[in-house]
Parts: C-alpha cells; structure tokens; sequence
C-alpha cells in the first residue's frame, strides 16, 4: 500500500505544479542541473535505478544517420557531475537508450548495442538487418529489448539471442519513443508526411502477447519522440520537431508543460527526485527539470 500512496502523491504534486503552469501560462519548473560540457547532439538521457547513473547518447557530428564512428555514450551522476564525458565511444548515431540487468541497451542505426555498465565496455552488437532509422528501445521484465525503426514503421524484439519482428505496419504511426508497463509497449508515434499533409502521432499501447493496439491519446499529438510514465497512467512526452513537453493524464487529456527549442527528444525521468530530464539535441545541452517543489512533500504529509 505504501508503493501505491507514494505513486499517487506524486501524481497529485505534478497535477498542482501543471495546473498553475497552465494558470500562470508559464512553467514553474526550476533548474536542478544543466550540462553542456563534453555532449554533442545528445539524443537520450537515461536515469538507470540499479546504477544510479545517468547516461546520455550523443550523435556527435555526423548527424543522426552518419555512420562515421564518432558518437558515444556520456556517463553523469544522478547530480548532473559529468564523470565520463566519453565513456564509450565507437558508436555512429546513439539514439535511445534502456537497461535491463547489468546490461545497458543502445539503438545505433542499424544495430542494437548492449553495454555492460560495470565493465564500462560494449558487450554484445546485434546487427538488425534491413534497418534504416533505430530509435528508442525498451526492455521488459524477462530481459526482452524492444527497438522501434521509425522510418521503416517497425519495432524488432531481441531475446535470448534471437531477433524477430514483433509489430510493422501503418498502424504504428511511425514508431519513436518505447517504454514497456506492465504487459504493454507504450509508443509514441511520430507521425507521417504524405501528399503534403502532415499527420501527427499519438501515444498508444501495444499489447506484449497479441500485439493488439489501443489509443491512450485519442487525438494526435506531435512528432513524439520520448515516454516516461510518472505515475499509473500518466505520462510525459516530448514533441522533437514543436520542442514541447506534455503530460499525458488517464482518459488521453494532454497538457503542454514545456515548450523548449526544437531538438528535445528522448527525454528521461528521476521517480525519487521526480526530475525530468531533457537532452536538447539541437541545442548540445541536457537539463533536468525539478517537477517538484521542495515544499510539496510538506504540504502532502509526507
């Protein structure tokens, strides 16, 4: 019952923080940190539990498609101190990034890396043949990894070896940002552009057995790029293209609670600090967002 009350306190807190955000037409989020230093077009910022880290994947130079050798993973503390600005380095375009175990999954183009996050060195590379776009990844509870291909409209599934297809077609709305809960794939879709029109993605769920979709946001959204849920049923999202953060509550309800330049994407999250972390690709910088003021905890009761 604690785990259950702990979770929706936190929703109450962001739900009073994004209220009078959207009251006052301005964000009250403060700054917790800020890095600049050592990342280059940073894609995915990642706050891994077991660790405590947080990694961050940068394209480097080459853009997102280079396949020049240039990109790397950045290790930080929960604090934001840089403690490896290229902690693996020999990657092309890192885009999203998960973990599972000791083991920390990167999406690279056209391959899925796994790093071993004490060794601090890449472990295994899974060619993913065909793949043109590989973006965000996901891992669930028996160690499987999910990794969309957006310009392909796929999302591939590797475990124990084996790498299969799980979902492909229209329906996937150009898939971007992953993230599994519970016995679904929460996606968030970028959307397509096709005879001058553009269509915008929504956030829907697949579910992990039968591959059944259902909407979450009944309406499109934005060229969604990063998930992460902060408490049952609620979710935050960003937009790459617009530069928005939104908050996605239970019934599809969207609220825009950032709007930064365009570039923020695969976006990460700190439950016990309740910060959101937003790597600025275009910008070279990744910014933690406290989302909760320190007095809340006191006018909660906790």
């Amino acid at each position: 019952m604690k785990s259950v009350a702990i979770a929706v306190t936190a929703a109450s807190c962001l739900s009073l923080l994004i209220g009078s955000c959207h009251a006052a037409g301005q964000p009250p989020f403060p700054i917790a940190w800020e890095v600049t230093d050592g990342v280059q077009s940073p894609e995915s910022a990642y706050f891994d539990a077991v660790s405590g880290f947080v990694f961050v994947s940068n394209i480097g130079q080459g853009g997102p498609t280079g396949k020049d050798g240039d990109g790397y993973l950045s290790k930080l503390a929960a604090d934001g101190k840089m403690v490896a600005a290229k902690w693996i380095t020999g990657l092309n375009a890192p885009k999203g990034i998960r973990s599972s175990g000791n083991r920390l999954w990167v999406s690279d183009i056209d391959q899925l890396i796994g790093v071993d996050i004490v060794e601090g060195k890449i472990a295994e590379r899974v060619p993913v043949s065909g793949a043109e776009f590989l973006n965000d990844v996901a891992c669930d509870v028996e160690g499987a990894v999910y990794v969309s291909d957006m310009n392909k409209n796929k999302i591939h599934r590797y475990h124990d070896g084996q790498l299969t297809v799980f979902a492909e077609g229209d329906a996937l709305e150009n898939p971007n940002g992953l993230l599994v809960v519970g016995k679904q794939l929460v996606v968030g879709g970028w959307g397509s552009t096709s005879g001058g029109k553009t269509k915008l993605g929504r956030l829907f769920a697949l579910d992990l057995e039968s591959g059944q979709k259902s909407l979450i946001t009944p309406e499109p959204v934005g060229n969604l790029d990063g998930v992460e849920m902060v408490a049952e049923g609620r979710y935050l999202a960003s937009d790459w293209s617009a530069g928005k953060v939104f908050y996605i509550r239970p019934g599809g309800t969207v609220t825009q609670i950032l709007q930064l330049p365009q570039g923020s994407a695969d976006l990460g999250y700190v439950p016990d600090k309740q910060q959101l972390l937003v790597p600025q690709m275009l910008e070279n910088k990744v910014t933690a967002y406290q989302l909760r003021r320190p007095d809340d905890a006191k006018q909660s009761g906790r």
